[in-house]
């Protein structure tokens, strides 16, 4: 009896986080979502030493051009290694290949694995912003890195294959991940500033400011966003830079999905602005900023949380999907979408099926999100019964 007396008390003395945060670990699909999303985040952060090779044409294998996937193996005819290796493989093309390229495996010739050897440089906390106007031009050297989790003692080894250029497409996957995730986080921290303002000012004032408000939410969501990046792609100059056509796209995915979360705030403050806590801060003399600031958005910050990780999958799948239909990033930079346009022909179904890798990778991250958003809107109701 004393220890349930104990729980109870715990119970309703927790604060909001703290119940949202008990309900979502005992939630098992979600914790396990949450490790795997996690997992993939850290592995997208350090990709430059996970990666053994450039990732962009700086790192192409020349001698290994539409290769198949190289895993690394402890036994073969030959025998057991302690050391992992892999098995050279030799191009050749013959009357026996209808004469075309194909890669021989010699058994006889092993290419040990070794663990954290040099190789290319890559940086961390390097930015070279290269925008419209000098003014808004920026560059930060950064750390410089030429260490790297694995590599062979010989030639190369591509845990994915190669694509036709000869790039690791290992590499390229894990780019791939940190970059949509960047352009997922720009696009959702845009949309989640505009929502905060224009809902906040919406709910808190309501009368003709609320109605011009939604006048222009409404405005927004009409806005046919595959039409649109039509329109700005074809204005957009050839000339712009990565770094110029990343920050463009991620700035209009948030521009133009902020409307939702936008509504639900607005809706939270115009049932919550009548209280009576709202009440004694305008009393004690609490300006409006203050008010919205300190008093009504804390009052559903868990909610605000889970829209933002809702809202996530939905922000990658555009950008993979203007991506895929050449409307968004482009090369060289990696993204899930570049790399999924190289996955469209029919050549590449039939021959050269390790193309698709990185569409696992990406159906692992939006379930990931998508199970970890879930455990989040569940968790988000403490006080609901199981």
């Amino acid at each position: 009896m004393e220890i349930s007396s104990k729980k109870k008390e715990a119970y309703f003395t927790a604060t909001q986080m703290q119940l949202v945060s008990t309900r979502f670990f005992s939630n098992r699909s979600a914790r396990i979502a949450g490790s795997v999303l996690l997992f993939m985040i850290i592995v997208s952060v350090f990709s430059g030493f996970l990666s053994p090779y450039d990732p962009t044409i700086a790192g192409r294998d020349i001698e290994y051009e539409n290769g198949s996937p190289q895993l690394p193996m402890f036994w073969d005819e030959n025998g057991f290694s302690l050391r992992p290796f892999i098995h050279t493989k030799t191009k050749y093309r013959g009357a026996d290949t209808n004469f075309r390229w194909v890669y021989k495996v010699d058994t006889e010739k092993r290419r040990y694995v070794q663990f954290f050897v040099k190789g290319w440089e890559y940086k961390y906390f390097a930015y070279n912003i290269n925008l419209p106007g000098k003014n808004l031009d920026f560059r930060i050297s950064g750390l410089t890195f030429d260490r790297h989790l694995f590599g062979v003692d010989t030639g190369g080894i591509h845990l994915f294959g190669t694509d036709k250029a000869g790039k690791d497409l290992f590499g390229r996957t894990l780019s791939a991940i940190y970059i949509s995730l960047a352009v997922g986080t720009l696009g959702v921290f845009i949309s989640f500033v505009l929502s905060l303002i224009i809902g906040g000012v919406a709910g808190y004032y309501g009368g003709w400011i609320d109605g011009v408000c939604q006048m222009f939410t409404d405005a927004v969501r009409t806005i046919p966003p595959v039409p649109l990046f039509m329109c700005l792609s074809a204005f957009a100059p050839n000339t712009w830079s990565s770094e110029l056509r990343f920050f463009f796209i991620a700035s209009l995915l948030g521009f133009i999905s902020w409307p939702t979360l936008a509504r639900r705030v607005r809706t939270h403050l115009l049932t919550e602005r009548s209280q009576e806590y709202i009440l004694a801060a305008q009393l004690c003399g609490a300006s409006s900023t203050h008010i919205i600031m300190r008093h009504l958005l804390p009052s559903f910050t868990s909610y605000i949380i889970v829209d933002l990780v809702i809202s996530f999958p939905y922000m990658l799948l555009s950008e993979t999907a203007l991506s895929f239909i050449g409307l968004g990033l482009r090369e060289p930079v990696n993204s899930l979408g570049v790399l999924l346009q190289n996955a469209t022909k029919a050549d590449v179904l039939l021959n050269y099926q390790w193309y698709f890798l990185p569409v696992l990778f990406l159906i692992i991250l939006i379930l990931s999100f998508v199970f970890v958003g879930d455990g989040l809107r569940d968790a988000a109701d403490p006080h609901k019964n199981k």
